[in-house]
């Protein structure tokens, strides 16, 4: 790779260019137990595992899906919250050369379906309380398994009893579901080992299938190699340069079925032989509780969260001194947040960008006096990057002007599952990946992204396709059209807003509409305000323009 002017920012030890990774993600998991098998290296409610008996639970698992049929390319479903469990079948599935299809476990059964419908997965790994949408699904959804995980036996025994997280308060009929062709998850735990013999898998075989959003409502499949995710991991580790191998607590605040937080947590945090504190949803009081117990010194997470754990710091006069990596990305980081942050006596929020087709992370500010706020930093060791003219993308923009962002490296994902015509839009021949974001580059190589191609809404850290949700409104009684747009919101980086027509004799009901799009789509898609219209600005060809909708709905609200 030719040098480029932001090499000069990189700090001492980083370097241009990684090693390419010649192991399989499986690898990571033993050689942490053969390094330090006594070490934490999960955590969940003060509750522990350390790596030798992670590992042995790995292989336990291992050996009881090669048993029901899971074999090298099969695709098993993870439906899980951050949970012990999930990152043990997550390395089971990996050491049996099979691909690991994350799904968010809050996902309506609708949802889910259009998903298993594309990867045809036959085996699932599945919080009990999403059970229920799994056996709702159709015949033509072929499941030969589904394990069931009762994520509380992963806690003390006594925190059972007293447990009142909003993500488990569900009818107890739902957690003690028995169905046909469902297992417990504590049935795999007595399998013998898998023999060390086994296969290990290829670096440029797929690992993860990852679904994303895009302008339509119907999510891709991201295939990505056991390569793409730990080139990724590689270049995260020597960007955040002090991190000591056996020694940093990780706290997956993030989803681990989200990239990022699969990336940062579920495989740096075990590539660096870490203590993984996982908690199951975000709770400020939750994660500071846990503070005064197992300070933290990595936290990965979404502009959100630091700052509602910033205020709870402040009004519990607590410092987070011990923290001393602290990485931001999915949504622009505000200097509000950043003031907010910086009080807690944590070290400095250091924003990045990515996206999943990335694995995702592609670009970061400095870990020294180079950072500069509101922009996303400089690429990762090993990518390359450029911007071009969004409507010409053969013209590369002069350094200072916009254009769409262009990405290359070994992080960069190999396809869309079973859609070659996505893939072909954008992965291009040569390597680049077309972000869909339009940036402007300094000459110096720092990057600030300014709009995007894509209509795509970014709420909280997750995508929102703006189709998915339109086709939802339109099929209220009540509504003939809708349009959904994204308004900045200084918490959540966009807030999903509504703007729909009601049907002659109707009138707008905003919580039966709200509670309507609830039972259909996850409760981050669903419009945080809905205003009703007597029209929508369409262009000529009848395609609504959300932009002009977007500012219409800007000077209302």
């Amino acid at each position: 790779m030719p040098a480029h002017p932001w090499y000069r920012f990189y700090p001492p030890g980083v370097p241009t260019d990684i090693a390419m990774p010649t192991k399989s993600l499986s690898t990571l998991v033993h050689q942490a137990a053969t390094d330090h098998p006594k070490r934490p290296a999960l955590g969940f409610f003060g509750a522990k595992l350390n790596y030798q008996q992670v590992e042995d639970q790995v292989m336990r698992v291992a050996a009881a899906l090669r048993r029901i049929g899971v074999r090298p390319g099969d695709r098993v479903a993870i439906i899980l919250p951050n949970c012990p469990q999930h990152v043990i079948a997550f390395y089971a599935i990996l050491r049996l050369g099979a691909v690991a299809v994350e799904h968010n476990p809050l996902y309506t059964a609708r949802e889910l379906r259009h998903m298993f419908e594309d990867h045809a997965a036959r085996v699932a790994i599945c919080w009990d309380v999403a059970v229920p949408k799994l056996r709702s699904q159709p015949d033509d959804i072929q499941l030969d398994h589904i394990i069931s995980v009762d994520m509380t036996r992963a806690m003390p025994a006594m925190m059972r009893l007293a447990l009142r997280l909003p993500m488990l308060r569900h009818k107890r009929r739902q957690l003690t579901i028995k169905a046909p062709r469902t297992t417990p998850w504590e049935k795999l735990l007595k399998e013998s080992p898998l023999p060390a013999s086994h296969r290990q898998a290829d670096p440029e075989e797929l690992a993860a299938i990852q679904y994303t959003s895009g302008t339509t409502a119907t999510p891709k499949g991201v295939m990505l190699t056991h390569r793409n995710i730990l080139a990724n991991t590689t270049q995260a580790r020597h960007w955040l340069i002090g991190m000591r191998q056996g020694e940093e607590t990780f706290y997956a605040v993030l989803p681990l079925f989200h990239s990022f937080g699969l990336t940062l947590n579920m495989t740096l945090g075990i590539m660096m032989q870490a203590h993984i504190v996982l908690f199951p949803t975000f709770d400020p009081a939750m994660v500071l509780d846990q503070v005064r117990k197992t300070p933290p010194t990595v936290i990965g997470a979404v502009p959100p969260i630091f700052a509602a754990l910033a205020t709870l710091a402040k009004h519990r006069h607590m410092s987070l001194k011990m923290t001393k990596f602290c990485f931001s990305g999915a949504m622009k980081l505000t200097e509000e947040v950043n003031e907010l942050w910086d009080a807690t006596g944590a070290g400095p929020l250091i924003e990045g960008y990515g996206m999943t087709e990335a694995s995702p992370v592609c670009f970061g500010n400095p870990l020294s006096d180079d950072r500069r706020l509101g922009t996303i930093g400089v690429p990762f060791p090993s990518i390359d990057a450029m911007v071009v003219d969004q409507n010409d993308i053969s013209r590369v923009m002069p350094p200072g002007e916009r254009g769409e962002l262009l990405v290359r490296g070994p992080n960069v994902f190999v396809g869309y599952w079973n859609n070659p015509q996505e893939t072909g839009r954008t992965l291009l021949p040569d390597g680049w990946l077309r972000t869909g974001d339009v940036v402007v580059m300094e000459p110096d190589g720092f990057t600030t992204i300014v709009d995007r191609v894509k209509e795509l809404i970014i709420t909280g850290g997750f995508n929102v396709a703006p189709t998915e949700v339109e086709g939802i409104l339109r099929g209220h009684p009540s509504i003939t059209d809708a349009a959904v747009v994204g308004i900045p919101d200084p918490m959540r980086g966009e807030m999903v807003v509504a703007a729909v027509i009601l049907k002659p004799d109707s009138k707008l009901d905003v919580d039966a509409l709200r509670a309507y799009a609830k039972k259909r789509l996850a409760s981050y898609k669903v419009p945080r305000k809905i205003v009703a219209v007597d029209d929508l600005p369409k262009s000529m060809l009848g395609k609504v323009l959300r932009a002009q909708v977007r500012e219409s709905l800007e000077t209302i609200l």
